[in-house]
């Protein structure tokens, strides 16, 4: 993909195409779908931006930044996947499905392993990387939401079930690494405390 062109002056009136070319509002659902998925990878970039700049081990500064950078390509193919109407969609056209949950579903089986119990809810923060860690994973459940919202309207087509299961897990994924982002990088983990009855 070469673009050469960034303004298009379409959207000066609140509207913007799809993939296949048609003109939708700005806020029409499927726009709210993949923005917040964008939204959900830019906090992720910001999440690998800091956890370049720590001073901890390399090998979990790797790790995370390896896990990262994949999960940012794949949300680059759940935008593409929002973005395109059934319609629209060609032979061959990379969806999300099987493999990319299954994939997140390891990772977070391994990270967790080596996670102690939870004794209760993780409160979001005590370091730069787990905090934004935590905030992506609120963006992905409220992007969930935004998927759903289009799965659900009923002048929309078939927008199919691979988005939203990988979003679904993704959000457990990104609690997970925040986890274990937070204990390799000596970040501190708050705990949520109970009020005293």
């Amino acid at each position: 993909m070469r673009i050469t062109k960034v303004y298009t002056r379409t959207g000066d009136k609140g509207q913007t195409r799809l993939v296949g070319g048609q003109v939708v509002s700005k806020d029409h659902v499927r726009i709210e779908a993949y923005g917040t998925v964008d939204e959900l990878n830019a906090v992720l970039g910001l999440a690998r931006t800091f956890n370049a700049s720590t001073q901890a081990s390399p090998e979990a500064v790797a790790k995370i930044e390896s896990l990262l950078r994949h999960i940012q390509n794949d949300l680059f193919n759940v935008g593409s996947d929002l973005a395109t109407r059934a319609e629209d969609r060609w032979p061959g056209m990379f969806r999300v499905g099987d493999a990319d949950v299954e994939r997140l579903e390891h990772w977070i089986d391994e990270l967790n392993a080596s996670l102690p119990p939870l004794e209760e809810f993780i409160l979001p923060g005590g370091g730069v990387v787990g905090a934004f860690l935590h905030q992506a994973r609120t963006v992905c459940r409220r992007a969930e939401r935004r998927v759903l919202t289009l799965m659900e309207c009923d002048t929309e087509d078939d927008v199919g079930d691979g988005c939203m299961r990988y979003l679904n897990r993704l959000s457990d994924a990104l609690f997970v690494l925040g986890r274990w982002a937070a204990r390799e990088l000596g970040e501190p983990e708050y705990q949520w405390e109970k009020p005293a009855r």
